[in-house]
């Protein structure tokens, strides 16, 4: 349906391995130092928590759903999947399972659930029996010269497909079906079959080497039965250069299709047993890897592309992607929202800018014109242009409706670009430049530079226009805050000075109060008209920035030398947000000047900067294990970072990325904020389905008497007390019970105050309602009767709930137009089938009446009724 969803599920250290059973309700996830949930995907809640004590390579479900797989070092235990009832351990342990002597990569189970197959590095893969089987206890395989990537079984037999990552493949045949295998019974059972069967025990010593010599025939019988394994293919895929290993592979038992992911880009499809090559493609010359599951008809796979985040669900029949999604390859460092807070904006040290839909948390397109490092990302007022500012020495506006590069803004001289900001006529186009010190002036219809604003002495950090007014203010590293007029010659109106360099300007939104985030970690707010400081906020220590692992001193005095890097005012003005090389997002209220609430964006500690105090399980007698480096000599051993540098060196065997939020924004609506930080793009909203929240709620309003009022055909009642229930499923079923000729006075007589409410589930429930005249009718109707009452009252609110409503009908008749279209050539091809066939019949030769009445071939109106009768929509 083209829509992502983040869990609400968080783990200390960065997820490796992910479970999901077969029917897709639970999902476990481990982290990298072992520890897992237990997640259920219905309510989006943790249902148990529980530590392995070491990394997990591979977890796997059984077909059934009654148990699972998680191997560890080198070796695999099965466990007892948590069914519906409440238990105190949700993991139980059934078996352990000895065999590879080198660290385990794959895990595969046969259809029925009776055994499983794990992959080791020692070259070899092991069948387990799931259950305690006579004929079938383990069995090790061979014949690879390298690491075993991939083993998948065939479908409702044992055989079985193994390869390695030198790219060779071993087809192994099994003696035995599945139903060949022989359940072990115990040994007090055994004794009592041969009792029954009139076996005695042999007495003396002459009886006894009788026995010896039955038992031995006994074990070579047993023998005889054992499953034995034969190889009978062995391929070997082409190889492209040197590095061309291996690296995953998927297989789909119903249609025998093969995929695999070469280190090189390169990924194959075959068809098996034969091995032959149906589709061979190449990526942009990245390992990619190829999920462990097809979708249900075979027709389409995932490929992952970890070197630049890429995520392909291919179609291999028409050969082309159904969905892509591709994030920054490096860290993000801007975001903007759109006016009807319907999209966001990002730009990344990567060179690119994407556009992410709010809704469905997808990317749906990406320009890649920069050369180099997007500093800064705004909208236009009107929502249809895009600027960003580069490091390459361009300003570019981007078409948000035709998706190009319409118009390129460059300086005299070539500059870096740090920020930029456009006016709210969307005119005038403002860059700050981080080398030359000066502010470039440019317009939008023409193109031209219209002039350059010099004054500072220190790079541009930041800008921001007036909400209200022609004016610009302009932060720099100067210390000082210079606020220009647009239409007075471009000259200085006032200069604020400032006690240290200023890193982020920005305008409340009536334009009456400017906020400066400095150097030295504070907060100033200005007066823009008199040029008088208003107050000042100390957010040093709200920031409680974390310890690094190569710091020598505490949390507590590295945090003296963090500051607040980004600023922005709430929709309301009351509120500021403030963001930094911290964790931490701290939102102040701008009055009383105190701290409301701060935010963590991460528990991760895979990244660096997160914990606050020393961990004494890493510390030696040397120091820190982080600054000992086991390879060098005695007097280099110790790896510490230079001054100044962030990203650490990237030749290094252990980097960890530092937690910080580079920009932070608003919603239009105010219902939500966004933040590029070291996790990514996080939105942060005020709506939760999953919280009761009734609204002007009466002891007498009850579900039942909802539907007693229902009865009685008081609809506008109904809806009234539904809504003040705030219950979803009882707000549809009362609203699709009111009559569709009754849809106009209901709405006229809706009183105002539930009239937003009404259009904000119309909204949402549109999206996946069947009943599409129905609610449209509602929309029409609620916004030709409130609309413009709702437009002078909060015309915030109704811009970003008609582009919803616009967005989910545009959706719906992109699929109803298929359907129809689809309906009207299967009808016109039924039409001239059978006109086809009637001017044959009408070729041949004429037959007597009773022939043609007991004819079969059908006439044209005949195939028409029928062909409408399967066909129509």
């Amino acid at each position: 349906s083209n829509k992502s969803e983040t869990l609400p599920v968080t783990t200390t250290h960065n997820i490796t391995c992910v479970g999901l059973s077969p029917d897709g309700n639970l999902a476990i996830l481990v982290d990298e130092e072992g520890a897992a949930v237990l997640v259920s995907l219905i309510s989006k809640s943790v249902l148990h928590h529980f530590h392995f004590h070491k990394p997990v390579h591979c977890i796997c479900f059984s077909p059934d759903g009654k148990k699972f797989v998680v191997t560890k070092d080198n070796v695999a235990l099965l466990y007892h999947a948590p069914g519906k009832t409440r238990e105190f351990n949700a993991f139980v342990l059934d078996k352990s399972y000895f065999g590879p002597y080198d660290e385990t990569t794959f895990i595969d189970w046969t259809d029925d659930s009776k055994c499983f197959a794990v992959g080791s590095k020692d070259m070899s893969t092991w069948v387990f029996g799931a259950e305690r089987w006579a004929n079938l206890v383990y069995y090790s395989l061979g014949g690879h010269k390298d690491a075993i990537v991939a083993c998948f079984f065939e479908e409702g037999s044992l055989d079985l497909y193994t390869l390695s990552q030198d790219g060779t493949l071993c087809i192994w045949e099994c003696d035995t079906e599945l139903d060949g295998l022989k359940p072990r019974l115990p040994k007090d059972a055994s004794r009592e079959q041969e009792g029954e069967l009139g076996v005695e025990e042999p007495r003396g010593q002459e009886i006894h080497g009788k026995a010896k010599t039955q038992d031995q025939e006994g074990n070579r019988k047993e023998r005889e039965e054992k499953v034995k394994y034969s190889r009978v293919g062995k391929y070997f895929f082409n190889k492209e250069g040197d590095f061309n290993n291996l690296t995953s592979a998927a297989y789909h038992k119903k249609t025998h299709l093969l995929v695999t992911g070469f280190a090189s880009g390169i990924f194959h499809l075959h068809e098996l047993p034969e091995f032959n090559l149906i589709h061979s493609l190449r990526s942009v010359g990245f390992p990619c890897k190829v999920s462990q599951g097809f979708a249900s008809f075979g027709d389409t796979f995932v490929v992952v592309v970890p070197g630049l985040g890429q995520l392909l669900v291919w179609e291999w029949q028409s050969e082309s992607y159904i969905l892509k999604q591709q994030g920054h390859f490096n860290s993000m460092v801007s975001l903007a929202y759109s006016p009807d807070g319907q999209y966001v904006v990002t730009g990344g040290d990567d060179g690119k800018v994407k556009v992410w839909n709010t809704n469905s948390g997808f990317c749906f397109v990406t320009f890649t014109e920069h050369t180099s490092n997007v500093t800064g990302v705004t909208f236009t007022s009107t929502g249809c242009v895009v600027l960003s500012s580069s490091l390459d020495g361009t300003v570019r506006a981007f078409d948000f409706h035709r998706y190009r590069n319409f118009r390129t803004f460059t300086s005299p001289r070539p500059t870096q670009f740090s920020c930029v900001e456009t006016d709210s006529s969307g005119e005038i186009v403002c860059a700050g430049s981080q080398d030359s010190f000066d502010v470039f002036v440019w317009s939008m219809q023409t193109g031209r530079l219209l002039d350059v604003l010099a004054g500072h002495e220190g790079p541009i950090s930041s800008l921001s226009f007036n909400p209200v007014q022609a004016i610009l203010a302009t932060a720099s590293w100067d210390k000082t805050v210079r606020l220009w007029d647009m239409f007075d010659s471009w000259r200085i109106k006032e200069t604020l000075t400032l006690t240290a360099d200023a890193i982020a300007v920005t305008y409340r939104p009536d334009g009456k109060e400017l906020a400066v985030a400095s150097q030295d970690g504070q907060i100033t707010f200005w007066d823009p008209q008199n040029a008088v400081q208003t107050g000042s906020i100390e957010g040093r220590h709200d920031l409680q920035a974390g310890r690094k692992e190569l710091d020598k001193i505490t949390a507590k005095h590295s945090a003296k030398g963090k500051s607040f890097t980004t600023l922005c005012y709430s929709a309301d003005g009351q509120s500021i947000l403030a963001g930094g090389q911290s964790k931490f997002v701290c939102i102040y209220h701008v009055k009383e000047q105190i701290l409301m609430k701060k935010f963590e964006i991460s528990c991760n500690l895979s990244l660096d900067a997160m914990e606050e105090y020393l961990d004494r399980r890493k510390m030696t007698q040397f120091g820190s294990m982080a600054l000992i480096d086991e390879d060098a000599g005695e007097e280099d051993g110790v790896a510490l970072a230079l001054p100044g540098v962030k990203k650490g060196d990237m030749s290094s065997r252990h980097f960890k990325p530092e937690i910080r939020v580079t920009c932070l924004h608003f919603s239009p609506t105010g219902r939500s904020w966004a933040a590029t930080t070291t996790e990514g793009l996080l939105i942060y909203s005020l709506d939760s389905s999953l919280v009761f929240d009734p609204f002007d709620l009466d002891i007498d309003i009850t579900p039942s008497s909802v539907h007693r009022v229902l009865r009685e055909k008081e609809y506008m009642a109904a809806i009234v007390m539904a809504f003040r229930l705030n219950e979803k499923k009882l707000i549809q079923e009362v609203l699709e019970r009111v009559p569709h000729h009754e849809v106009s006075v209901v709405c006229m007589s809706l009183p105002e105050l539930y009239v937003e409410r009404v259009l904000q589930f119309l909204a949402s429930a549109l999206e996946t309602s069947r009943h599409l005249e129905f609610y449209l009718t509602w929309a029409q109707r609620l916004l030709m009767l409130h609309g413009q009452k709702l437009k002078s009252r909060s015309p915030k609110f109704l811009k970003p709930v008609v582009s919803q409503v616009q967005t989910s009908e545009r959706s719906h008749f992109f699929s109803v137009l298929f359907w129809c279209d689809w309906n009207r050539y299967n009808i016109k091809y039924a039409i001239a089938l059978s006109q086809q066939r009637g001017m044959k019949r009408s070729a041949e030769p004429s037959a007597s009446d009773e022939e043609s009445e007991g004819s079969d071939v059908p006439t044209s109106e005949h195939c028409m009724e029928e062909t409408e009768q399967h066909y129509c929509f």
